[in-house]
């Protein structure tokens, strides 16, 4: 079985590594380090760590304010928080100036698991997609977070990433060829097409395994770059297998579905279904508990594409 690890502790791990890299690197945080795994960073370069305090309003402005002055500003707290609670701030001070502030945003989804419905953030990517210029960025692994990692701290962009507080499966090697903005074709099948984001490539590569003792050939798709998406890798699945199932740890308005959705619309209409949060709150519960709940399984992937 694949080793498991958490995205953010795989993003915990990049920080160290890209300060080495970066001298202007700065790295804040809400007072949250040790669990948006920033403490690593600290620990190596202390005096180039910002603790702001539960003022995340105040801290996404000061982050603009370091980037503007030249600094390489990576910022963190819990995705509700970042998302959420400092909308209006991201807008206005780094969307609408466009200043590359990378918010990189912890225990998204309800795979947050007991903290419940007020932690479990299923808007954020709708919140940061509809911003102007902003990238928005949702890996699958450990191996891709670090890798994606790299090429955002590259970039003069805004950038959400989003990562989660669940240990899931390594499903890349360290070999590779992850690219900003490409999708990933993990998978390759005929019969349906699987285009999944975050925890939820994994589940996707579960249910093409189940399909394929039918005789059903999936290809599965990891879009850990929700913006810009790729729209070739989506067309081609659509003309080739002529059916989609989007699935996402997210509400199914506005985040990946909506955003494959939009390009099929108006370019290769095809059949489609989402896996996702469909319209509702999260609560609390084990986060195995609440993925069945909420129907983001690879077993509800696997009635998706029967469906269809």
């Amino acid at each position: 079985m694949a080793d498991k690890i958490a995205t953010r502790k795989a993003y915990g791990e990049a920080l160290a590594e890209l300060g080495a890299k970066y001298p202007e690197m700065v790295v804040m945080d809400a007072d949250l380090s040790k669990s948006t795994m920033t403490a690593e960073f600290k620990k190596v370069y202390p005096e180039r760590f910002f603790n702001a305090g539960i003022a995340e309003n105040n801290m996404m402005g000061m982050a603009a304010g370091l980037a503007l002055s030249g600094k390489k500003v990576f910022v963190s707290t819990f995705a509700m928080f970042a998302a959420g609670r400092a909308y209006e701030v991201i807008r206005n001070s780094m969307g609408y100036p466009h200043i590359g502030v990378k918010i990189c945003a912890t225990h998204a989804g309800v795979t947050v698991g007991e903290d419940g419905a007020s932690h479990q953030c299923i808007e954020d990517l709708a919140l940061m997609r509809v911003i102007p210029g902003m990238v928005v960025v949702n890996p699958a692994d450990a191996v891709s977070t670090k890798k994606l990692l790299a090429q955002v701290a590259e970039t003069e962009d805004p950038t959400y990433v989003r990562l989660g507080r669940y240990s899931v499966p390594v499903i890349y090697g360290e070999d590779a060829d992850i690219q900003l903005g490409k999708g990933n074709c993990v998978r390759d099948g005929k019969d349906c097409t699987v285009i999944a984001t975050g925890i939820m490539v994994n589940e996707a590569l579960l249910a093409a395994e189940e399909l394929a003792k039918e005789g059903v050939e999936v290809r599965v798709i990891d879009m850990h770059t929700i913006k810009p998406i790729d729209r070739e890798i989506i067309i081609k699945a659509a003309k080739e297998t002529g059916a989609i199932v989007t699935a996402e740890e997210h509400s199914v308005i506005g985040g990946l579905g909506s955003a494959v959705a939009e390009v099929v619309a108006q370019e290769m209409p095809v059949k489609m279904k989402m896996v996702g949060v469909q319209d509702r709150f999260g609560q609390s519960g084990k986060p195995a508990e609440l993925m069945a709940e909420y129907n983001i399984t690879a077993a509800d992937i696997v009635k998706a594409v029967k469906a269809l």
